[in-house]
């Protein structure tokens, strides 16, 4: 599989929309909610890792509260500046990757979830927060989002990737997998063969969610995928020559069975970067230079 996670906009798979402003739906957009379903019989048996599927990063940052309290996966030179309420808007401007919600995303043909999550301090019900520097969405309006498309296209299949805990004690991974099991139910599909999974055995079985989980505590839930089973190497580079040539290069090197791949065609700032660009924030600093990445998933079509 290539789930392809792009940052600060969303990823292309032959031509996916923005949200129609007048709320009907475009007939290319319709064809984006449903492209699994509509794919060609001879893929319906082809095993999903051999499939291109188009994912995003950091896919919850569409939405961070500026007023929460930073992160437990910041710095603690970061969270002393964070008492100041500018920096807070900057932090903001930076954590921010994402401008569509998870159902927009879907609705534009989205099927990978990059996920990190956290507990959130002086939260006394064992909530779970979505987090990237900033506090998100909690994982249950998340979740309940998803479940709502995926019932209403039965035939469409996503991965959510938990590949990031923060502040997460065993009673919090417990309320989390509870949350996932409320939200999703006999949508989960039980961990098993990767070379077994194909569309139509997902659909015979009313299998929609894969849930990858970058824990031990997975081992107490068949139908938690281990963390091993997605690994998603990350080039951590500002230069578009240097990601081009780290995602051929582990996409050539990827394991040839037992596993899916995670392709991560983002551009991760340095801290020279954030300085130089720091009231601009991350879309008015690295988005420009997208445009000569987003040709990269077409490449890999063309070459498979």
């Amino acid at each position: 599989m290539l789930a392809v996670r792009k940052a600060r906009r969303k990823l292309r798979m032959g031509t996916i929309c923005s949200p129609n402003p007048s709320g009907t739906k475009t007939s290319s957009e319709v064809c984006n909610a449903d492209w699994m379903a509509s794919l060609p019989p001879h893929l319906h048996n082809l095993p999903l890792s051999n499939l291109a599927i188009p994912g995003s990063h950091d896919s919850f940052s569409y939405w961070v509260d500026e007023k929460s309290p930073v992160g437990p996966d910041q710095t603690q030179a970061i969270k002393r500046l964070a008492r100041i309420s500018l920096v807070k808007k900057l932090m903001k401007k930076w954590s921010m990757t994402q401008n569509l919600t998870f159902r927009e995303q879907l609705e534009a043909g989205i099927r990978y979830f990059d996920l990190r999550v956290s507990s959130k301090p002086g939260d006394a019900d064992q909530e779970i927060y979505f987090i990237h520097g900033l506090f998100g969405i909690k994982v249950w309006d998340g979740l309940m989002e998803i479940d709502s498309f995926l019932t209403q296209h039965p035939q469409e299949i996503i991965f959510l990737d938990f590949n990031h805990f923060y502040a997460m004690d065993e009673t919090h991974h417990k309320c989390l997998v509870l949350r996932i099991q409320e939200a999703f139910g006999n949508k989960l599909c039980p961990a098993c063969s990767v070379e077994s999974l194909t569309l139509r055995t997902l659909w015979e079985k009313n299998c929609q969610v894969l849930i990858f989980y970058h824990c031990p505590f997975y081992k107490q839930y068949p139908f938690l995928w281990p963390g091993k089973k997605i690994p998603a190497p990350w080039a951590n580079t500002t230069s578009v020559r240097k990601l081009i040539l780290f995602l051929e290069t582990t996409l050539s090197e990827r394991a040839p069975r037992g596993s899916f791949h995670v392709s991560q065609a983002i551009l991760t700032p340095r801290v020279k970067t954030i300085a130089r660009g720091l009231v601009g924030g991350l879309k008015n600093t690295l988005v420009h230079r997208l445009a000569l990445i987003s040709v990269y998933p077409l490449r890999f079509c063309r070459r498979s």
